[in-house]
């Protein structure tokens, strides 16, 4: 960010994978909001697919 420029909406998300057979993810900034609810396996190619690129 640059001196003078408006703050940009924060896009982060909080990762639980301490849940036997689940992971969730919820919006950082609504924690009482919804959550998406993964296998661990579907999540490490969600994961997977977004850090294996170039």
């Amino acid at each position: 960010m640059r001196p003078g420029e408006p703050p940009r909406p924060s896009r982060t998300v909080e990762v639980a994978d301490n849940l036997p057979g689940v992971v969730a993810v919820r919006d950082s900034k609504d924690p009482a909001g919804p959550a998406l609810a993964f296998a661990p396996g579907a999540w490490r190619a969600f994961v997977t697919h977004f850090t294996d690129r170039p």
